[in-house]
């Protein structure tokens, strides 16, 4: 992974860990202050946030799999290409069975 991308994952896993801690603490005191409504409001926008946060890091996962995937197919493919073809008479003169 880039480095970019090394720290976006770094910062949205703090802040999930963060607001995933904070939740039943966030809860219980603004219970009092906002009431029962304005408690599950606040409890809602946390869970979205830590939502956001989980398809983030499934998003940067996914693109480093797949360029991880995109790199060995390449190297595949050049292997392939780097690999003699012979035809039946070459490959009796060059010590290969003929298939």
């Amino acid at each position: 992974m880039n480095q970019k991308k090394l720290e976006k994952l770094t910062v949205i896993s703090g802040l999930a860990l963060a607001v995933s801690a904070l939740i039943p603490v966030a809860k219980t005191t603004f219970v009092g202050l906002m009431g029962q409504e304005g408690a599950k409001n606040l409890a809602n926008r946390a869970k979205s946030i830590v939502q956001y946060a989980k398809e983030e890091i499934e998003d940067i996962v996914a693109e480093a799999q797949f360029e991880r995937m995109k790199k060995q197919m390449a190297h595949e493919i050049e292997d392939y290409e780097d690999t003699p073809v012979y035809s039946s008479a070459e490959e009796v003169e060059h010590g290969h069975s003929a298939k």
